[in-house]
C-alpha cells in the first residue's frame, strides 16, 4: 500500500557512531505541494536548490502540516503534539467571519505555547545542542522560554529593504554564522522563512527573471514564482555553509512547509488551499537529507505529519525524552528499516476561519468561511471529514444519509477529494468515524456543541470569493 523507494540499498546507520548530527530544520511559509520545482509539473516555478537536495535525500510525497494555518502548524511542530493537546487552532481568533453565518460558538484560541510546553529545542539544549532560531516565531511568546539559545528579535519581523524584501538573506547570513560559531559542537538551527507569504516581494534582478518567461499554466504571477526562487537561494546559501563548514556529512537537513499555498497558487488536483483540510490546505513538500543515514534520490509514500520531526530530533540525537508525544520518529522510513507503529494521523478544528478558498465545501464556500469546525482522519488511502456543525445540530450519526456530516475519500484513486464516498462505503466510513471520535475523547478535544445565538438561517450568504474585514490571509 505505501512504501520506500531506494534507488541505492540501504547501508548501515553510520551516524550512530559519531557525534550525534548537527540538525537544520528549514520552514518555508505558505509554500503549497506543487510549488517546488521537482513536484511542479511545468517549467514556471524554478527551485533549483531544493531539486538537487532532493536529489540528495528522501522526498516524502505524502507529508502533511500539523494544521491548516501557520501558528497552530508551528505549535504542532514544536511541540510534537496535536493541536486539543495545546489548543492553538488558528492565527488571533477562532472567531472570523460572518457571525450570522456560525452555527456554534466556537472553542477560544489560545495564541502560544506559553512557555508551558516542552519543544524539541528544550530536549536538545538538554543534550548538549546549541539551539538557534532565526527567521519568522509567530508566537506570543519569547523563543527563548521554549529552548532556544539564540534568537535575534531582528528577524522575527520580515522586511529587510529593497534588495532584501522578505529577509531572506539577512536572516540566512545570520544562520551561517551560528553554524560557523558553533560548528564543533551538535546545533540545532531553525530557519523558518517568512517567503512566501504575503505580501508577495522578490528581488527587482529575480522579477525580471521571471517576468520575462512565457505566463505559467496555473496562472501564478511572475512575483510569486520570484518569492519563491528568493526562498530557495537561501536554502542554497545555506547548504553551501554547510559544506564549506565540512559539516555536511554529519547533519541532517529537513526542508518543509508550515501550511498549502494561498488561492495565489492553484494545488490543483489537490482541492482547497490554506487555512482548510483539504489536501490542497495541509499537504506539503517535504525532504530528509542525511548522508549515510538516507540514501540519495530515495522516496516515501507513507502519510507523516510535522508532529513527528519532533521524535525523529531526538532519535538522531539518541537522546531520550519523558515527554509525551504524538508523533513517530522517522527512523525506520528514513533508514528503509521497516514501517511505523501508527496506521493514523489526525486534525483538529473548532472554529471559522474566514474567506472561502477554491472547490471548498459548497455550503462554506456561500457563507464566506474557509473552514468550519471539523475534525479529519486520514489512515492508508482513506480520508475522513467530521463537520461538527452538522454532527452536533443535525442529528448526528442517526442521520448521515442526509446531514452530510461526514465525508469520505480514497486519495490512492481520488487525491482531489471530488467523489465523496460517505453513502457507498458505510462500512469504511464507519471504521474510521468510530476511530476519529475514540481519537477526540482520548486527547480530550474541545468540541463546539452550544448553538450560536446569533445564527441567523436567513441571512444572505457571503457572495463566493468575497473578502471579509478580518485578516485576509492567516
Amino acid at each position: 500500500m505505501f512504501g520506500i523507494t531506494l534507488l541505492m540499498p540501504v547501508t548501515s546507520f553510520s551516524a550512530e557512531t559519531q557525534r550525534p548530527p548537527n540538525i537544520v530544520l528549514i520552514f518555508a511559509d505558505d509554500l503549497g505541494w506543487n510549488d517546488v520545482g521537482y513536484n511542479d509539473e511545468g517549467d514556471f516555478i524554478e527551485t533549483p536548490h531544493l531539486d538537487k537536495l532532493a536529489e540528495e535525500g528522501m522526498v516524502f510525497t505524502r507529508a502533511y502540516a500539523g494544521m491548516g494555518n501557520c501558528v497552530p502548524s508551528r505549535a504542532c511542530l514544536l511541540s510534537g503534539k496535536y493541536s486539543p493537546r495545546h489548543d492553538v487552532y488558528a492565527v488571533g481568533s477562532t472567531d472570523r467571519g460572518p457571525k450570522p453565518q456560525m452555527r456554534l460558538l466556537p472553542i477560544p484560541n489560545v495564541n502560544g505555547l506559553k512557555g508551558t510546553y516542552v519543544t524539541f529545542a528544550d530536549e536538545l539544549k538538554a543534550a548538549g545542542y546549541a539551539t538557534g532560531i532565526f527567521g519568522k516565531w509567530h508566537f506570543a511568546d519569547n523563543p527563548k522560554e521554549l529552548g532556544f539559545d539564540v534568537a535575534p528579535e531582528a528577524f522575527h519581523q520580515k522586511g529587510e529593504g529593497k534588495e532584501d524584501p522578505k529577509g531572506i538573506f539577512s536572516m540566512t547570513h545570520a544562520a551561517c554564522a551560528f553554524m560557523e560559531k558553533h560548528k564543533d559542537k551538535p546545533f540545532l538551527l531553525y530557519v523558518p522563512h517568512h517567503a512566501i507569504h504575503v505580501p508577495l516581494q522578490a528581488r527587482k534582478e529575480t522579477l525580471k527573471r521571471f517576468e520575462a518567461k512565457k505566463p505559467d499554466a496555473r496562472g501564478r504571477s511572475a512575483l510569486y514564482a520570484a518569492s519563491t526562487y528568493d526562498m530557495d537561494e537561501g536554502v542554497g546559501q545555506l547548504l553551501r555553509k554547510l559544506k564549506e563548514l565540512g559539516l555536511e556529512q554529519n547533519t541532517m537537513v529537513v526542508f518543509t512547509s508550515d501550511n498549502g499555498a494561498t488561492q495565489q497558487s492553484s494545488q490543483e488536483p489537490l482541492r482547497g488551499s490554506k487555512g482548510g483540510y483539504y489536501e490542497g490546505g495541509i499537504r506539503e513538500p517535504m525532504i530528509v537529507r542525511w548522508p549515510g543515514v538516507v540514501k540519495a534520490g530515495s522516496s516515501c509514500d507513507v502519510p507523516v505529519i510535522n508532529i513527528d520531526l519532533f521524535p525523529t530530533f531526538l532519535g538522531a540525537a539518541q537522546k531520550k525524552t519523558a515527554e509525551p508525544l504524538d508523533g513517530e520518529n522517522l527512523k525506520p522510513l528514513l533508514t528503509g528499516s521497516g514501517p511505523l507503529q501508527r496506521q493514523s494521523i489526525f486534525w483538529h478544528f473548532p472554529g471559522y476561519i474566514d474567506n472561502p478558498v477554491n472547490r471548498g465545501r459548497e455550503v462554506d464556500v456561500r457563507a464566506g468561511f474557509r473552514s468550519r469546525p471539523v475534525s479529519v482522519i486520514h489512515k492508508g488511502e482513506w480520508k475522513l471529514h467530521l463537520f461538527h456543525e452538522e454532527w452536533q445540530l443535525d442529528g448526528g450519526r442517526e442521520k448521515l444519509a442526509t446531514n452530510h456530516a461526514v465525508e469520505l475519500y480514497h486519495l490512492a484513486k481520488d487525491p482531489g477529494e471530488r467523489e465523496d464516498l460517505c453513502q457507498s462505503q458505510p462500512q469504511k466510513r464507519d471504521e474510521l468515524l468510530d476511530e476519529l471520535l475514540d481519537w477526540l475523547k482520548g486527547t480530550k478535544a474541545k468540541i463546539p456543541s452550544v448553538p450560536n445565538p446569533a445564527y441567523h438561517h436567513e441571512t444572505k450568504p457571503q457572495a463566493k470569493g468575497k473578502k471579509s474585514k478580518s485578516r485576509k490571509t492567516e
